[in-house]
């Protein structure tokens, strides 16, 4: 390998990222997994950890290629969530017997744990755990509180 593609981004660097990327991955996965979806913790971190990874190779072309072209590493981040979209909107199954659609959360689970991996794979670690809490908490707390009001509803 090319040392020259470390000048701004060293191996611990890359360690760190995908690192923090799969951990904080598994987090909404381990959440998913207690609420006893089929999509869970080893999902969430590969999906976490690829979109590390994919950001840190779009990292590693610019800086190999500085000076020599133009290169824009959101190009790369665009096509990651182009992607994903794609994955989530398979997991949005409408159920027939019981009138309801299902995956919705899952989906967009995807969507944002995918926005999280990026952000650990440009180096933004407090955005991308600020992000990972707030997710938790819309996983937990929200879904408590939507299940009271449904009962509430359901009452009146």
């Amino acid at each position: 390998m090319n040392e020259q593609i470390f000048l701004n981004l060293t191996i611990l660097d890359v360690f760190i990222r995908l690192f923090l990327a799969i951990i904080l991955g598994m987090l909404l996965g381990i959440e998913r997994n207690v609420a006893h979806k089929t999509v869970g913790l080893r999902t969430y971190a590969l999906l976490s950890f690829g979109s590390a990874l994919f950001i840190i190779i779009s990292e590693m072309i610019r800086i190999e290629n500085f000076g020599s072209a133009i290169v824009d590493p959101t190009r790369i981040a665009a096509q990651i969530i182009t992607g994903v979209g794609f994955i989530g909107t398979g997991l949005i199954i409408w159920k027939e017997k019981e009138g309801m659609l299902v995956g919705l959360t899952t989906a967009t689970g995807f969507w944002v744990a995918t926005g999280i991996g990026m952000a650990c794979g440009f180096g933004y670690f407090s955005l991308a755990i600020i992000a990972t809490l707030m997710m938790l908490f819309v996983l937990t707390i929200l879904w408590f509180v939507e299940d009271r009001v449904k009962k509430v509803i359901d009452n009146v």
